[in-house]
């Protein structure tokens, strides 16, 4: 049973070599650092929102809300070309 599952690992691993070759350019690490800051605002907001949904309380509401607008125009400078947060 254990080397069905290392053949599916093995398989796995070279499908994503072969789809990290057909991607593009590789990313400098401006890029990359740009990318996971925008990962991060992004998984920021969804937590946020989350949140949200299930706070009861008008100032936790209201904290959440102030949360999530700051988190849009974090996310809306990323969508700027040349702009770099």
């Amino acid at each position: 049973m254990a080397r069905g599952f290392e053949s599916k690992d093995v398989e796995f691993q070279q499908a994503e070599a072969e789809r990290a070759k057909t991607v593009g350019h590789p990313l400098t690490k401006d890029e990359r650092d740009a990318l996971a800051k925008r990962r991060t605002v992004e998984l920021s907001l969804a937590r946020a929102r989350a949140d949200l949904e299930k706070a009861r309380t008008p100032p936790h509401r209201q904290m959440l809300a102030d949360a999530i607008r700051a988190l849009e125009d974090q996310l809306q400078r990323f969508e700027k070309p040349g702009v770099v947060t």
